[in-house]
């Protein structure tokens, strides 16, 4: 694979897992019976290094989480192929395969529905151990299980012989990263992992995850539709914009945050609420020429975001612009910026 890698802050990252021209389709069967196609992911190429933190942003319905399960290989890709140190996925051998299953890791959105009901907190997270032949007895299943919850935060007497039901949403929430870092991953794909946590906690569970990646040295990929989390979790990365199933812009954090290029980005962080009430009052926010967010089943010809976008012109609804080097390290997908 053609060595693509590049510095950010005065890092050098290499390249661990690449989607390339990835296009993912389901079919949904509306209320009068008929069946249509959604797509949810549009030809995306999108490069991961490695110790990188990529924060994803987009509304509800972009298909930032369908991008997310296709990188850890729970969707196989309609079209394009996802390369993990080079190879493709769908066709590794199965020694391989276990290796990438391994190395990339999901934290799902809900705590709530990621965890076994019936299975207690050392269950949970000695299952992968044993799996992948980590530990080879109950003892030392239960060390490092005990080693993982003190990580997360968590007091292993308090919690290790517990039903999910009886861990409030915070616990249970450090106990799905627990399991996601047991084996070691060199990605972690994190689906929107404080959304259903208390505000008050929110920052204690990014910090976790920030001071559990320094430490493995592992790679994330952060899902979110709030621009300030992924302010936050991806200051020293990147910020990847998503609307409609394509990426629009791409760049290092504080550059698309103090200037964002594509109209949706700046759209995004004109409604992105700040703490001075002068500063409140003087921002305007763009006005876009329409609220609806069209249909993933029917999407726009053309840029999709040209229907919304107040500075769209007519090539804009016939010609689907592509993503460009428009700066050093800075992507974009759109026309005007050209």
């Amino acid at each position: 694979m053609e060595d693509m890698s590049h510095a950010i802050n005065g890092r050098t990252f290499n390249s661990l897992l690449k989607v390339e021209n990835v296009s993912f389709t389901y079919e949904e069967r509306t209320f009068f019976g008929a069946v249509r196609r959604v797509y949810a992911v549009d030809g995306i190429t999108l490069e991961i290094k490695s110790q990188e933190v990529i924060a994803l942003v987009g509304e509800s319905g972009c298909g930032k989480t369908t991008l997310g399960k296709v990188i850890v290989g729970l969707y196989k890709p309609t079209s394009g192929r996802v390369l993990y140190k080079g190879k493709d996925i769908w066709k590794m051998h199965k020694n391989e395969w276990r290796i990438f299953r391994q190395k990339v890791q999901l934290i799902h959105q809900d705590p709530y529905q990621a965890l076994n009901p019936s299975k207690t907190v050392f269950q949970i997270l000695s299952t992968p151990l044993r799996y992948h032949r980590i530990v080879k007895s109950r003892e030392e299943a239960r060390k490092r299980v005990e080693d993982l919850l003190r990580a997360v935060g968590l007091k292993p007497e308090m919690v290790l012989n517990k039903y999910p039901h009886q861990l409030s949403g915070g616990m249970r929430q450090r106990i799905v990263i627990a399991r996601a870092i047991s084996l070691r991953p060199e990605l972690i794909v994190a689906d929107e992992p404080v959304s259903m946590i208390d505000v008050s906690l929110r920052i204690d569970i990014l910090n976790l995850l920030l001071d559990l990646g320094n430490k493995l040295n592992t790679s994330s990929i952060f899902i979110t539709h709030d621009m300030g989390l992924a302010r936050y979790y991806a200051r020293d990365g990147r910020i990847a914009v998503m609307y409609l199933g394509n990426l629009v812009e791409i760049g290092p954090t504080e550059d698309v945050i103090q200037r964002p290029l594509h109209p949706y980005t700046k759209t995004l962080l004109s409604v992105v609420p700040v703490p001075d009430p002068k500063l409140a009052r003087e921002r305007k926010a763009i006005q876009l020429r329409s609220l609806d967010v069209p249909s993933a089943s029917n999407p726009p010809h053309g840029c999709k975001f040209h229907t919304r976008c107040p500075f769209a012109e007519k090539r804009c609804s016939q010609e689907k612009p592509k993503m460009i080097e428009v700066e050093k390290n800075r992507y974009v997908a759109c026309f005007m910026v050209e």
